[in-house]
């Protein structure tokens, strides 16, 4: 009967000799199934973890004990002394164990189980809840989740990239996200700290040289140490300034004109900007019949507002025009106007997309913006709300890679 059992549970398990049950122990008082596992001490030889050779067994380590899954409502661990083998190459070395990781203390079915747990979970408080783990170990499954889908990641070609800024903590904390923003991709392939150049260029160098080399084409802000990261170590590649960081731009220019107008004119009931901040800022087709009609109206009035508005919806034709060249005219045109309207903001505006000229005409080489980032941003700022917040960086890094890395990252099962 013993034996049928031992057996029930290798078959379960899908161990291989010479590794055999040798105990299973049902403790009832603390709802736990304890399985012991033996190498058969007749075999005197096993591969070397670091180099694949066979060598001869040197001793056996001391005993260890993983998590398996639950046996219907019993926690079920296995419990062995792993062999360590007497390489004449790399030494003394423990063997890899076939039903877990190295350095692990959960078995690979369980990993695989968490990691889908987690996927579905709306929080890692509620996985774990539902594993029956501490916060400790769930994180520690979803590093090496991280790693292993990192250490799987393709070497694949990437044509497109995008770097932007992501907020960390309170203040002026930020991240450097580098993304995939080619067709029908939307990955974040690398997190790294602050928002520097430095920073970019850890999170470029993240790409093998290959990989680098093969990129065409970077989306990026009008920040100047990404400019020189992505100049460093794509040089052939070229920059292309996300049209919704110059939409940013704009938009912050015609507020400026608002406030400084609305300012003007006082705080009294006759003031037409009072609490119109946000009309000036939408797309004009999301406006609900109320909001249209006020708006209507107050684009009849003589106001610097209005005419900064104006230019602000005409600059937004530059993206929809079919070449560089025409692009280049629409510019200059759209340049001369907003410098000879007496609108100091729109002028400052146009003199800082000037000087970046060269990198918007590159969107009508390689049509890409962070918009994908973006879209990321959402379900990053989730992970941060039901984190309630993040105060170690490698954290944050590791639940963003999880969730938005696309990555492999389920073990594979021996």
């Amino acid at each position: 009967m013993v034996d049928n059992l031992h057996d029930h549970y290798r078959t379960l398990l899908g161990l291989q000799r010479p590794w055999e049950v040798s105990d299973v122990k049902l403790d009832l008082a603390r709802q736990r199934i304890e399985i012991s596992l033996r190498w058969q001490d007749e075999v005197r030889q096993a591969q070397c973890p670091e180099c694949g050779q066979r060598a001869p067994i040197y001793d056996q380590a001391p005993e260890r004990q993983w998590r398996h899954l639950d046996t219907m409502q019993f926690e079920t661990l296995l419990i062995a002394r792993t062999p360590r083998v007497q390489c004449p190459e790399h030494g003394i070395k423990t063997i890899v164990v076939p039903w877990a990781g190295k350095n692990s203390r959960f078995t690979l079915l369980l990993e695989a189980f968490a990691i889908a747990v987690l996927q579905s979970s709306a929080t890692i408080k509620e996985a774990a809840k539902l594993l029956s783990m501490d916060w400790h170990s769930v994180h520690q499954i979803m590093e090496r989740a991280v790693e292993r889908g990192l250490a799987r990641r393709g070497q694949e070609p990437i044509a497109h990239l995008g770097l932007d800024e992501k907020n960390f903590g309170r203040g002026h904390s930020y991240v450097t996200l580098l993304t995939d923003v080619g067709q029908g991709q939307g990955r974040v392939l690398e997190v790294a700290p602050e928002r520097t150049q430095e920073a970019a260029e850890t999170a470029l160098k993240t790409l093998n040289p290959g990989q680098r080399q093969a990129v065409a084409a970077v989306a990026a802000d009008m920040w100047l140490p990404y400019a020189q990261a992505i100049q460093e170590l794509t040089p052939q590649a070229e920059l292309v300034h996300d049209k919704f960081h110059v939409a940013k731009l704009v938009n912050e220019a015609v507020d400026q004109v608002r406030r400084q107008e609305h300012h003007t004119l006082g705080k009294g009931q006759d003031n037409p900007l009072t609490k119109t901040k946000y009309l000036w800022l939408r797309n004009p087709s999301d406006f609900n019949p109320q909001e249209k009609e006020q708006f209507d109206l107050l684009r009849q009035i003589e106001l610097k507002t209005v005419r900064a508005w104006h230019l602000k919806e005409t600059l937004a034709n530059f993206w929809f025009l079919r070449s560089r060249a025409k692009a280049k005219r629409f510019f200059d045109r759209w340049y001369n106007w907003a410098v000879r309207s007496r609108l100091k903001p729109m002028a400052d505006v146009a003199r800082k997309l000037k000087d970046h000229l060269q990198g918007l005409l590159n969107y009508f080489s390689h049509p890409i913006s962070n918009a994908v980032t973006e879209g990321l941003n959402s379900k990053i700022q989730f992970l941060k709300h039901a984190a309630r917040g993040f105060r170690c960086f490698e954290n944050y890094r590791i639940r963003i890679l999880f969730f938005c890395g696309k990555l492999n990252l389920a073990p594979t099962l021996h």
